[in-house]
C-alpha cells in the first residue's frame, strides 16, 4: 500500500457531503461542523443529535435516498451507510468528479482517511494506521489524552505569545532562537501546570529581564 501523505486541511466554508444518518455519520458530521464546513447529509433517517444540528441551521438534510448528482458541488464526500452497494456508488461518483472520498470501514474505497485525533487547545495530534486498525489508533489517542493534560493547552498559548513577543522585541536571530529554546524547558510547563493564572506575568517579567541583560551585555 502506498504511504499516505499526512496533512492538516482547512474546510472552512467548504461544501461537504455525508451519505448516511446513523451514529458513524453523526460523528463525521459533528467533526466537519467543528471544522467550519458547510455540511449536507443525505439519508432517509438521521439521529436525534443530527436533527438538533438541522434545527440550529448547522446542517442541511435531504431526507431521501442518495442520488448520483448529490455531490456535484462537494469538496469532500463521506459515505457511511449500512448498504455496501450505496457506498460503492458514492465512491465511484466522487472519483469521477476528482473529489476527496472516504467510505467508512473500507480503506480500499478511500483516497483519504480520517485519523484518530487528540486535541488539547491548539495542540492537535493525529494518529493513523492507514485504515488497518482504527481500534489501535483509538487506543493510542486515549494514551495521549492521559499524557497531555490541560496544562499543555496553556503551554501552547504561552509559546505562541512568546514567539510573537520575541520576534517583535529581539532583533538578533541567534538570541531569538536561544530564548525560544529556553521556553522548551519543563520548568515552563510546570508553571503552566501549577500557576496557570500567573504564568503569563512570569513570562513578561522573564522576557524583560532577558532584554535588559542583552542591553547590559552590549553596553559593557
Amino acid at each position: 500500500m502506498t504511504k499516505m501523505y499526512p496533512m492538516m486541511i482547512s474546510l472552512t466554508d467548504r461544501n461537504c457531503l455525508v451519505v448516511g444518518g446513523g451514529r458513524v455519520a453523526e460523528r463525521k458530521v459533528h467533526s466537519l461542523i467543528e471544522s467550519g464546513a458547510r455540511v449536507k447529509i443525505v439519508s432517509p433517517t438521521i439521529t436525534e443529535s443530527l436533527k438538533q444540528q438541522v434545527k440550529k441551521g448547522n446542517l442541511q438534510w435531504e431526507q431521501r435516498l442518495y442520488h448520483s448528482n448529490d455531490g456535484q458541488d462537494a469538496f469532500l464526500v463521506i459515505a457511511a451507510t449500512d448498504w455496501p452497494h450505496v457506498n460503492k456508488t458514492v465512491y465511484e461518483d466522487a472519483i469521477k468528479r476528482n473529489q476527496w472520498i472516504n467510505v467508512v470501514d473500507q480503506p480500499e474505497l478511500c483516497n483519504f482517511t480520517v485519523p484518530s485525533v487528540m486535541r488539547q487547545g491548539k495542540l492537535t495530534i493525529a494518529i493513523s494506521t492507514q485504515g488497518a486498525s482504527p481500534m489501535f489508533s483509538k487506543r493510542i489517542r486515549q494514551d495521549l489524552e492521559q499524557q497531555y493534560g490541560d496544562e499543555f493547552s496553556l503551554y501552547i498559548d504561552l509559546l505562541g505569545e512568546a514567539r510573537k513577543k520575541v520576534q517583535q522585541r529581539i532583533t538578533d536571530r541567534k538570541e531569538r532562537q536561544r530564548l525560544l529554546q529556553e521556553l522548551m524547558s519543563d520548568d515552563w510547563l510546570d508553571l503552566c501546570r501549577y500557576y496557570p493564572t500567573k504564568v503569563m506575568d512570569y513570562f513578561q517579567a522573564w522576557l524583560q529581564e532577558q532584554i535588559e541583560g542583552q542591553r547590559g551585555g552590549k553596553t559593557s
